[in-house]
């Protein structure tokens, strides 16, 4: 038991650091080649912020723990949401100014209410998996466009071009971006086999151990982030992490375990925990888009977020 821990604490570590590492790498490289901020931002950052569930998704499946791929999904995008925005509303009033997120928001719901069509069936086939890629490079291609040609100042783009690395050496962004890949599915590796030890010796079921302990885990990148920007009062920042983040997870990390490994999934992911997702992705679109004129989530909202991620982590032990 201890070695499971041991494992599953240095594998977290070393995943959320070497996420760190890549998407360093990955920005600072993106900006030598002269990439607007706004579109490194919206990608690679946005899709570094989902390594580590990336990272996870696959392992898991490759181990033919499917239902520990798609919980970790679940779970994570419900911690961003009510867990990660809750802690971080509690610190202090988060206000949106970005048209850009104002336009992310809505496509994110739609992507959940997508991604919970590939589920409903209890199956999650290559198909869909293919299906779920398809909507995302449809997006990636939407964004790039946007961020091409929509010249409108927007109060996201300096906020972004401060959090881009600069200054940094090709060679050295090249090193960085190296290092990530390769500790990112060891350390997932790690964090997995350390989850499963666990799991089986609390009797816990593939599905619940990806909901919570490995999904908060994954999340802690998006903590990291959302504190230090309403800290910053980098309010866009923070709704932007999570949205770029969920949207990832809903669309690239969900299609892993339908390309690696199809098959059925726990009836408990498609019904009460795609319900959860679906429902926390309605809330912060209502709480942020129509939260008076001044659009603000205040210290009530945080509380009552994580009043919802302690009763949602409460439900699913019961449960099992």
């Amino acid at each position: 038991m201890l070695v499971n821990i041991l494992m599953l604490v240095v594998g977290l570590a070393v995943l959320v650091w070497s996420a760190d590492r890549f998407v360093y790498g990955a920005a600072a490289f993106a900006r030598n080649l002269g990439l607007p901020p706004m579109l490194i931002g919206l990608t690679i950052v946005a899709m570094g912020s989902s390594a580590p569930e990336m990272f996870v998704a696959a392992t898991a499946s490759m181990d033919g723990m499917r239902d520990t791929a798609i919980g970790n999904v679940l779970g994570s995008n419900i911690a961003n949401i009510t867990l990660i925005l809750g802690l971080t509303a509690l610190l202090g009033a988060i206000s949106l100014d970005s048209k850009t997120l104002k336009r992310e928001i809505p496509i994110m719901l739609a992507a959940t209410v997508f991604a919970g069509y590939t589920l409903h069936d209890n199956v999650l086939t290559q198909t869909e998996g293919i299906m779920l890629i398809a909507l995302l490079l449809l997006l990636m291609g939407y964004f790039i466009w946007q961020a091409t040609h929509d010249k409108t100042p927007d109060s996201l783009d300096d906020k972004l071009e401060s959090e881009i690395p600069k200054n940094v050496q090709t060679f050295h962004a090249i090193i960085w971006l190296v290092v990530g890949i390769i500790l990112l599915p060891l350390s997932a590796s790690w964090m997995v086999d350390g989850a499963v030890g666990i799991a089986k010796f609390y009797g816990l079921s593939d599905l619940v151990i990806g909901l919570t302990i490995i999904a908060v885990g994954t999340s802690l990148p998006e903590l990291a982030a959302c504190i230090a920007g309403v800290l910053k009062k980098e309010h866009d920042l923070v709704i932007g992490n999570i949205v770029g983040s969920n949207l990832f997870n809903i669309l690239a990390v969900l299609a892993l375990p339908g390309l690696i490994s199809p098959g059925e999934i726990d009836a408990s992911a498609s019904g009460r925990d795609f319900y959860m997702v679906l429902g926390t992705s309605a809330a912060l679109a209502v709480l942020v888009l129509s939260s008076g004129a001044k659009q603000q989530l205040t210290r009530w909202h945080g509380a009552l977020l994580l009043i919802t991620f302690i009763a949602y982590q409460i439900v699913v032990f019961q449960s099992h």
